[in-house]
């Protein structure tokens, strides 16, 4: 069995309307996925105030609820008792453990693991990904097209790295396919989607959507020929709700299509669920 996580930040559910570009419309990939293999789960795992991003990826990838630990929703970069969380308990180390091939598909745009180290500042993703080295992908990952940048066509990376060739979104997604099948279990992280719901800009986020869908589409496809299973998930709402720049205390959709669909999607309600989900799936293949 093989699993391709997609993690799309900043992603809630709402009901349609004006201000709202998840729509059939923009993306309808992304809307036929949710309206038919998907199920609603909580995002504000039972603590008053917005969710954020440290602490709601931090549950996600370790199955204890953060920001009950916290006492809070901690937003951007996670502190040190949350590091020590999610070094301890995150969805990769888990994998490995089972003795699963695991990878992170995004690329970092640096030269080696050292100089991501030694940065102060690390997200979620990058403290999990650092606790199992060989997940991660560097620039030279990306340039022989063995990595996927996140915002999938390169774009934003062009007055830095002008010699690093813009990719349609099918061409990241053929890309990210065969990651996902060369592994067990491939980690995707996209963020467009959060940083476009921040700035207001309907417009803008329809655009992030859009390229977004044309991406997942292909994916699909893909994951039909290949037998691997798509797996997505937000840590938050936001892009729903593009009048107001915070995050939202919306559902936000746990998708899951391919073979193993509806074992995951079974007794999965929030972010604290979805790495025993993963860590479920994976047990009953064997």
């Amino acid at each position: 069995m093989k699993i391709l996580f997609l993690f799309i930040d900043g992603v809630g559910l709402r009901e349609p309307a004006t201000d709202n570009p998840l729509n059939p419309e923009v993306c309808p990939q992304l809307c036929r996925l949710i309206e038919k293999h998907s199920v609603a789960i909580d995002a504000n795992l039972d603590v008053e105030g917005i969710p954020q991003s440290a602490t709601g990826q931090a549950t996600m990838f370790t199955g204890i609820n953060c920001a009950a630990a916290m006492g809070k929703h901690c937003e951007g970069f996670p502190g040190p008792g949350l590091r020590r969380i999610i070094e301890e308990n995150n969805l990769f180390l888990q994998l490995l453990k089972r003795g699963k091939k695991v990878s992170f598909a995004d690329a970092y745009l640096v030269e080696s693991v050292d100089e991501l180290e030694m940065r102060r500042f690390k997200s979620v993703t990058t403290v999990m990904a650092l606790t199992a080295p060989e997940t991660i992908r560097t620039v030279d990952d990306l340039i022989e097209d063995k990595a996927v940048l996140q915002d999938i066509t390169r774009e934003t990376i062009q007055d830095r790295y002008p010699d690093i060739p813009v990719v349609t979104p099918q061409r990241a997604a053929s890309q990210l396919a065969t990651i996902a099948i060369e592994n067990d279990f491939t980690l995707f992280e996209f963020f467009q989607t959060d940083v476009s719901g921040h700035s207001l800009d309907y417009t803008r986020a329809c655009t992030v959507l859009r390229t977004y869908d044309r991406f997942l589409e292909k994916l699909v496809q893909l994951a039909e020929v290949s037998g691997f299973t798509i797996v997505m998930t937000a840590d938050h709402g936001n892009i729903e709700n593009v009048s107001e720049r915070g995050h939202t205390r919306n559902p936000v959709p746990f998708i899951a299509y391919g073979p193993r669909a509806a074992l995951l999607l079974n007794g999965v309600k929030s972010l604290i669920d979805v790495t025993p989900a993963i860590l479920n799936a994976f047990d009953c293949a064997l």
